[in-house]
């Protein structure tokens, strides 16, 4: 049974509990205890030892008390149905879990890091002296014990909500329907299905936003490179043919002359 996560960002309150509860569960070094200009956001990205990544977005708030407002939103690997890293790992180091998430061997990996490159949102990493490629494993371990992932478990608001898929795109729809009769127009839901996003066969891990994709570092029509091959091979076919018709006007050109 396809299983993921459903992360509202409008009850995250950026305490980062997530981030704590993955880095104790899983093992993960620290990112370091400096400043780095983006509010209170040490961590910066989503990399190779950072599995959770709890982003404080500030926007301008026109026609208000204060000039600016937060935004914040615990990012993930998404899981994707479609997933660009697994289709580009040349090992086999990569596979999909009975759980329908995506899964990095790391007995297997041998950092090429072709992954790296086929992933859309830019979340896998290889970890600086380990050459290996390392992002979220769904807390694989621990659903196989029936437990559900540590970040999803410490997260005081709810922001983050571990389930079925299924049932997580029904309760995703009642709280967008809920925020709009509040009067929170803009919310909507990024990448639940792929009806919504094709280029990724929708996310297994997908987020109620409250402004455009790019406000949260999100692309708004995330494609793998797999799967634009057939328009790369289609382009190479139209260009072939015109160098072929160049060729072909020259040589008559050339025999008038």
């Amino acid at each position: 049974m396809p299983k993921g996560f459903f992360t509202d960002t409008t009850v995250c309150i950026g305490c980062k509990a997530c981030e704590v509860a993955c880095k104790q569960w899983n093992q993960l070094p620290d990112d370091g205890f400096h400043f780095t200009g983006m509010s209170y956001d040490n961590t910066g990205a989503l990399g190779a030892s950072t599995w959770r990544h709890v982003a404080f977005i500030e926007r301008p708030v026109p026609l208000a008390e204060r000039n600016f407002s937060w935004l914040m939103m615990s990012d993930v690997c998404k899981h994707c149905a479609r997933a660009g890293c697994l289709d580009a790992c040349p090992t086999g180091a990569i596979i999909r879990t009975e759980f329908d998430s995506v899964y990095v061997q790391p007995d297997i990996c041998n950092g090429c890091g072709y992954c790296v490159t086929g992933c859309p949102f830019g979340v896998i990493e290889r970890l600086e002296g380990d050459g290996r490629a390392w992002k979220c494993t769904l807390c694989y371990d621990r659903q196989k014990e029936g437990m559900e992932p540590a970040c999803a478990k410490a997260c005081p608001t709810d922001s983050i909500v571990f389930g079925e898929i299924a049932e997580l795109r029904e309760r995703a729809q009642a709280r967008v329907e809920q925020l709009h009769e509040r009067g929170v127009k803009e919310a909507y839901l990024y990448g639940e299905d792929a009806a919504s996003q094709p280029g990724t066969g929708g996310l297994n891990a997908f987020f109620l936003l409250v402004d455009q994709p790019e406000v949260y570092n999100l692309p708004a029509n995330p494609i793998a490179p797999a799967n634009r091959v057939h328009e790369s091979w289609r382009a190479m076919a139209i260009a072939g043919l015109g160098m072929v018709a160049v060729a072909a006007l020259s040589v008559l050109a050339g025999k008038k002359r």
